[in-house]
């Protein structure tokens, strides 16, 4: 009996110590390309391609994920939206730049999240459990072209080199939506774009970008990095039918037959990643009660986390395809 119970505590081990090592050491570097059909297009239009980065957190170290960003060129998408959390060292925007070298040919646009302007610490990973720890927020409104955060912590010494991505997006025809509207015609399509700056910082200032969908526009698409609801909402009732996120990862470890324990921001487990129905005021009601005129909310896993925490389980590091149709 003493054996037995013996011999189960070791396998018991064995099993947890191979799960650790491949949550750590395997399952961050299965990059995955996931292709996802969302019909939010009007009747009569032509099928749109984009392809959602996110969360790449890059080092520059890291030459496996460079290389296999690299090669999603080759895809040719109509589109790349780019939802932050690019970086993870003060030395990666080259990299990065060099990473998108092969996109940054093709329209494109971008929001930043928290980790374009501070670089990752160390942290105990319960904390994502609880959102209500201290950030550097921003005092007070932004000024018109102003990133992140304001004078009061732009001289935190975890302060990436924010403007040097920025002009490298920009500078090659990338579209900063920062607190910004814009409007682009992409293989035929005609677009309205808004986006936030980072909601998880509170940098976001909706209200100075609100306002109705363009009724000359095939489709509105909401860009934010962080899904908060007040973002999410806001966005769906002025009338975005597509919003595009990131910074949840997936949730980064789930459970089998299970799913996600976590989110790091107040959307609901069940939306955690992939494609779902937004609507204002959805809060945790499932998709299925979604209205008819519901926006479509992709969220991105992301490519990659924070150096101190990188594991995965059950949540492989994606990029994704969006393809847009005509609404059936």
């Amino acid at each position: 009996m003493v054996g037995s119970v013996w011999r189960a505590l070791g396998t018991g081990a064995v099993l947890a110590a191979g799960a650790a090592a491949y949550a750590t050491w395997v399952e961050p570097r299965l990059f995955v390309l996931r292709r996802v059909d969302v019909p939010c297009l009007p009747a009569g239009a032509l099928p749109l391609r984009i392809l959602h980065l996110s969360d790449l957190h890059l080092v520059p170290r890291q030459r496996m994920k460079r290389d296999w960003v690299a090669g999603l060129a080759a895809l040719r998408p109509d589109l790349v939206i780019d939802t932050g959390d690019n970086l993870a060292d003060p030395e990666a925007v080259p990299a990065l730049l060099e990473s998108f070298d092969g996109l940054l040919g093709v329209p494109g646009a971008f929001v930043l999240g928290s980790n374009d302007y501070f670089g990752p610490r160390p942290r105990n990973p319960l904390r994502y459990f609880d959102d209500s720890h201290p950030k550097p927020v921003r005092t007070g409104p932004a000024e018109p072209g102003q990133h992140g955060p304001g004078p009061d912590v732009a001289n935190d010494p975890r302060r990436l080199p924010t403007q040097d991505l920025v002009h490298g997006l920009t500078s090659r025809g990338w579209v900063d939506l920062t607190n910004a509207r814009t409007r682009l015609e992409v293989a035929g399509v005609r677009l309205e774009l808004v986006g936030v700056d980072d909601p998880h910082l509170r940098y976001d200032d909706y209200p100075s970008v609100a306002g109705p969908a363009a009724t000359d526009a095939d489709l509105t698409i909401g860009v934010t990095h962080a899904p908060y609801q007040r973002v999410l909402d806001a966005m769906s009732a002025d009338g975005a039918r597509l919003l595009i996120a990131g910074h949840t990862h997936g949730g980064q470890l789930q459970v089998p037959f299970y799913g996600a324990l976590v989110t790091n921001c107040d959307l609901d487990t069940g939306r955690v990643a992939g494609l779902s129905r937004w609507w204002p005021g959805a809060g945790h009601a499932p998709s299925r009660t979604a209205p008819g005129d519901a926006a479509w909310l992709h969220v991105s896993a992301g490519l990659g986390g924070n150096p101190y925490t990188p594991f995965r389980f059950c949540c492989r590091p994606e990029a994704t395809l969006l393809t847009l149709l005509p609404r059936s």
